[in-house]
């Protein structure tokens, strides 16, 4: 028998929310929490150090970042970003190659800070929604989408980045000893 406390593992929605919309935003906040974990004591030069292919760990976070309000201003709220959020982006997502762009000597506080802001904005725009309006699609030139999809679709991004997050860490952090 073991004397670990007993977990509780369930979803409370975040308050001021409609129920379904909390739920999901708590679900795309408890992602955010285990990303966070994964970074946790990561030394400021494994955040830059470029694997021999893919990414590294500072442009992964700049990606979620950017691909987040992404989705916020042009699908969630059909329109374009505006020009105050984009001053936090000062990188384009990708290069002439398709590609990300490589984003360096930025600390991991600022990458945080930045994390942290964009998700305030996607938060404080699902405040006043409404249920019918969370599932209600919206009509762009290539597909339909509901923010509820878009809530989904973010949740599955940032997870499957904190996995390459995580490899990253580990590499950067053999090749560096």
């Amino acid at each position: 028998m073991t004397n670990q406390p007993r977990e509780n593992l369930h979803i409370t929605p975040l308050a001021g929310y409609v129920p379904e919309i909390g739920r999901a935003l708590w679900m795309l906040e408890d992602v955010r929490t285990v990303t966070g974990h994964r970074l946790e004591g990561i030394s400021p030069e494994v955040i830059d150090w470029q694997p021999p292919a893919g990414n590294s760990i500072g442009t992964l976070l700049y990606h979620i970042a950017i691909i987040e309000m992404d989705w916020l201003f042009n699908e969630v709220m059909e329109g374009q970003m505006p020009q105050s959020v984009w001053d936090n982006f000062p990188y384009p997502v990708r290069g002439e190659d398709g590609r990300l762009n490589v984003v360096t000597g930025i600390s991991l506080d600022a990458h945080y800070k930045r994390l942290d802001a964009t998700r305030k904005l996607l938060l404080e725009a699902f405040k006043p929604m409404t249920l019918d309006d969370f599932r209600r699609p919206r009509t762009l030139e290539r597909y339909d989408v509901t923010p509820a999809w878009v809530i989904y679709h973010l949740i599955e991004h940032e997870a499957e980045h904190r996995g390459e997050l995580g490899t990253v860490r580990a590499l950067a952090e053999a090749a560096l000893r």
